[in-house]
């Protein structure tokens, strides 16, 4: 059984990475509908659509254009999220995001850190890197 760092970890938009991440996560949940009728014991139920979501946590780099920059609030992207690295063979992430939220924060004794919060659109797929 293969475990893996976090530190290993990568998040792309497209092809590009995003500078300083600190954390990232990400959820995919199904709906469900009811089909339970009449004579059932148990209610029962069947798959239905699917939805996934996430953040990260960075530190703030305002040079990162074609990243942390290029995620604004409102603004779309494909974003692949690599919980192993990005090697040959490696599995990854991979969907078309809406970016929900932005927020910058900092402390007289810390560094400044930002966390962006995205809304899947569409599928979330599984790949392999090439």
């Amino acid at each position: 059984m293969a475990t893996h760092k976090g530190s290993e970890g990568t998040v792309k938009v497209g092809a590009n990475a995003v500078a300083e991440i600190r954390s990232y996560s990400i959820s995919e949940t199904s709906d469900t509908v009811e089909d339970t009728t009449m004579g059932d014991s148990a209610r029962t139920y069947l798959p239905s659509l699917t939805t996934f979501s996430g953040s990260m946590d960075v530190y703030w780099d305002e040079t990162d254009t074609n990243g942390q920059v290029a995620l604004t609030v409102g603004s779309t992207a494909t974003i692949n999220i690599y919980p192993e690295g990005a090697s040959s063979s490696d599995i990854y992430l991979t969907g078309s995001i809406i970016v929900t939220g932005k927020t910058i924060n900092a402390s007289f004794d810390g560094m400044v850190e930002a966390s962006i919060s995205f809304q899947g659109t569409g599928a979330l797929s599984t790949s392999t890197v090439a």
